[in-house]
């Protein structure tokens, strides 16, 4: 027995609203994602530019050495900020209140259901009968 997840007894303008919905928390993890990674390229080139000092400062060029220490190691990359307090900001002021409102349009509108959307996609486009078109995963009673 498999379970039918495109909720026939939701309307279609609900669906593709939830559809929409959930597409835009995917878009906004993926730039979630991109941010994570703009964080660990900001600090690993903070460290190649701390062996780049000690480098200059070796090869007798002091000054060079004691600018870049002072002016461009550890800097914010932004006003009063380091990466990891952009992506803290971001998290609990952007991303944990979409994923939020996601699962409340879900609760309120599915019962906490996901991918309803693309679960009517799938039955519209699969093809009933043939192998490896299954409905879903079966259920054991």
């Amino acid at each position: 027995m498999t379970v039918d997840r495109s909720r026939p007894d939701l309307d279609d303008t609900t669906v593709e609203g939830l559809g929409r919905l959930s597409e835009a928390l995917e878009t906004i993890e993926q730039a979630r994602g991109q941010l994570y990674g703009f964080h660990q390229h900001s600090g690993k080139a903070d460290l190649l530019l701390q062996d780049a000092v000690e480098l200059f400062r070796e090869a007798g060029h002091t000054q060079l050495a004691d600018d870049l220490e002072r002016d461009l190691v550890g800097r914010n990359v932004i006003a009063d900020r380091w990466t990891f307090q952009i992506v803290e900001d971001y998290d609990a002021s952007y991303w944990s209140v979409f994923r939020a409102f996601d699962e409340r349009a879900r609760n309120e509108l599915s019962d906490g259901d996901r991918h309803v959307y693309e679960a009517r996609m799938k039955q519209r486009e699969r093809s009933v009968g043939h192998p490896a078109h299954e409905p879903g995963p079966s259920l054991s009673d």
